[in-house]
């Protein structure tokens, strides 16, 4: 990395114009400068340019003054100098800089693969939002927005991956700045409807050729605040391709301490950096990783017809949703089945993250209608952290990697040969965390089949006890922060972390023009994780847990909708009876199944429920509520009374099933929506006292 300071001195805005007719005669380039300027401002904006571009020709500069304010620019050049390698439209640009960006870079280093492609990534979808990433927390009590500011702009001083940008060479490389200012922009409570504010943020995206990969938007907050008063919500905007999770809460870290010490961060500028990271990169040996993605990645499944290269999730469309932007869905567990889940796990000897992704591959196994032993593929981040380069779990910037993996999955074989199998899987992958995805796919070649869903188990650092003790003794309270969306560049992203409750979290961030919807999947996922714990011992099955993934749908064409209309006989789902009536006549209650509420809640309803009707489960379907009404019609023709149960959330596909039942003439059904943390008792209670009132 070369160290070349320079800033370009400016008291006012200059304008250029270039006549570049001479060139076409052999002649270089004129440049007519008018605006006050000064012969440092030329050579700083080539000095500049020298940086950037170390192979451009010297061209050597020659300012005439013709009076104030106007001036030309020629250049004289050895013989055969290639006129179009001169970057002549960035000196037009240097030249012509605003006060607030007129600052030029200091140091210059080589893009590592993996920025080289998150780069090319967001360059090939322009104006989407992707590789962009964003972060959010309440701040409860006193805010002092001058000393917010002053500390963000602290920590850009001392953090370079802050004040860092890719230069537009045809080798991407990074381009450190000497200063640059931070975006804090502050709105006050009312302004702005907080989800509104948190798409727009994201539709504009950020430029990763300007420095400044982090932008910092508060809504609310005032140095007084009383404890009722709405907490502020700070949102941080940041860009893949310089920075990941782990280093943006790295930087929140650091701006905490800013933030006590009055807006000023003790200490210099954060060594190593990711110029250092990137020249230990270039010293690594690449031979054993070579060998090792060469032996490990297996043939993937063939695509679901009707959806090329994309696994068959349920509400894989194809690549024609005739929807655009992305969706978001998410799901927690409870504190007690995360503690659960981690217990069952460590009896394995594997963590969550590798049950989570066994789940995965069982999905992905379901949902691709496989056949006895098959592979399922899908991509897995590694956090770039596990290697031998000192610093570098304290390092901001761009190590998050995805890597495929593969892995088959035999009906025939145990849950924890399946778990033992990733489990090894990964401490595999984990001494090649800095291999980038496009250098696997090169070293694999054709035995590497593209895969369209990434999972990420994410570790966060925390903020330390005594900066939670300074910032109480302010007033202060902060939540963590949770990560909105991440919007990668694959057709669906799932995210699991753990919240300050102890809940395991995840969520599923999904392109909507490839997919539709990923509630199901999502809800299968949870599913599966509170039920392993209970029914997977040492000698259970995968084609044993594969049948609570029955009422899953089984692919695209194979739901309502799809094919033929939603009233034909082979677009319903199955009912599960889970009490038939006690006599004829007696009616039926109908519950639709809750996102990722257990089969066994529903085994403890029936139990409880004291009614003589016929109790009945309706199975999550694509098609919804007409699909769900053909499944009811047998009861309904028989002229039974149907009273219908439901969860929080539920209540648009009840009552939808309630108007269809009625849209003949039928008479009025009893619906009853209870929210989604009341037990089997309770509701049991509620559904007696409502069916009381059918005739």
């Amino acid at each position: 990395m070369t160290s070349h300071p320079a800033r370009i001195p400016q008291d006012e805005t200059m304008t250029v114009v270039a006549d570049l007719g001479a060139a076409s005669h052999g002649a270089l380039p004129v440049l007519e400068l008018h605006g006050s300027l000064d012969t440092a401002r030329v050579e700083a904006a080539l000095d500049s340019i020298a940086i950037r571009h170390p192979d451009a020709p010297a061209w050597r500069p020659a300012l005439e003054t013709h009076g104030p304010g106007h001036h030309t620019l020629r250049f004289t050049a050895d013989a055969g100098a290639a006129h179009s390698d001169f970057p002549l439209g960035l000196l037009a640009d240097l030249l012509t800089n605003e006060p607030a960006s007129c600052v030029l870079p200091a140091r210059r280093a080589a893009a590592t693969p993996l920025q080289r492609e998150l780069l090319a990534d967001a360059d090939a979808h322009p104006g989407t939002g992707r590789q962009v990433e964003q972060l959010a927390w309440d701040w409860h009590g006193p805010l002092d927005t001058e000393r917010f500011t002053a500390a963000w702009r602290s920590v850009f001083d001392c953090e370079s991956v802050l004040r860092t940008a890719f230069d537009d060479g045809p080798e991407p490389g990074i381009v450190v700045h000497d200063k640059v200012e931070p975006e804090v922009v502050r709105l006050a409570h009312g302004t702005a409807d907080w989800r509104t504010l948190v798409e727009r943020d994201r539709s504009r995206g950020l430029d990763p050729r300007r420095p400044g990969p982090l932008r910092v938007t508060v809504l609310g907050g005032g140095p007084v605040m009383f404890a009722t008063a709405t907490p502020t919500r700070v949102l941080l905007t940041y860009h893949h391709a310089l920075l990941d999770g782990w280093s943006v809460r790295l930087l929140l870290r650091e701006f905490y301490r800013a933030y006590l010490a009055g807006g000023l961060l003790p200490g210099g500028e954060r060594r190593p950096d990711m110029g250092d990271y990137a020249q230990w990169l270039t010293g690594q040996y690449t031979a054993p990783a070579q060998d090792f993605w060469s032996r490990s990645v297996p043939p993937g499944p063939a695509p679901a017809p009707g959806a090329p290269g994309l696994p068959a999730f349920p509400a894989f469309t194809g690549t024609d949703t005739s929807a655009t932007g992305s969706g978001r869905a998410r799901l927690r567990l409870t504190p007690e089945e995360t503690a659960r889940l981690a217990t069952w796990a460590a009896g394995w000897g594997a963590a969550e993250s590798t049950v989570l992704q066994a789940v995965w591959a069982l999905l992905l196994y379901r949902t691709g209608r496989a056949a006895g032993a098959a592979p399922v593929r899908f991509c897995t981040t590694v956090s770039g952290r596990g290697i031998l380069f000192d610093g570098v779990e304290r390092l901001p910037g761009a190590l998050c990697n995805p890597q495929p993996l593969s892995v088959v999955v035999d009906p025939r074989a145990t849950v924890p040969s399946l778990l033992a199998e990733l489990r090894d899987r990964a401490v595999d992958m984990a001494a090649y965390e800095w291999v980038s995805a496009g250098q696997i796919r090169s070293w694999a070649k054709d035995a590497l089949a593209p895969a369209d869903s990434l999972l990420a188990f994410e570790t966060r650092p925390r903020i330390p006890d005594d900066v939670e003790c300074e910032l109480a003794a302010l007033g202060v309270h902060v939540e963590p922060p949770e990560t909105l969306s991440a919007h990668t560049a694959f057709p669906l992203t799932l995210v699991a972390h753990h919240d300050g409750a102890g809940r395991l979290v995840l969520t599923a961030s999904y392109d909507q023009a490839r997919l539709a919807d990923a509630a199901e999947v999502l809800a299968y996922s949870v599913l599966l994780l509170r039920e392993l714990p209970d029914r997977a011992g040492e000698s259970t099955t995968v084609a044993q847990v594969l049948e609570l993934l029955s009422g899953m749908s089984a692919g695209p064409g194979s739901g309502p909708g799809r094919g033929g209309g939603a009233g034909e006989a082979a677009a319903a789902p199955a009912s599960v009876v889970l009490r038939p009536a006690a006599h004829s006549g007696a009616g039926t209650v109908a519950l639709v199944q809750a996102t990722g509420t257990p089969s066994s809640f529903y085994e403890r309803l029936a139990r409880a429920y004291p009614g003589p009707e016929e109790l009945v489960l309706l199975c999550p379907v694509p098609g919804g509520a007409p699909a769900w009404y053909c499944a009811l019609g047998p009861r309904i023709d028989a002229g039974r009374q149907v009273a219908f149960g439901g969860f929080s959330g539920d209540g648009v596909a009840v009552y939808e099933i309630a108007r269809l039942v009625a849209a003949p003439g039928g008479r009025p059904r009893v619906v009853v929506l209870t929210g989604a943390t009341a037990g089997a008792d309770e509701l049991a209670r509620m559904l007696d006292a409502a069916t009381r009132r059918l005739p």
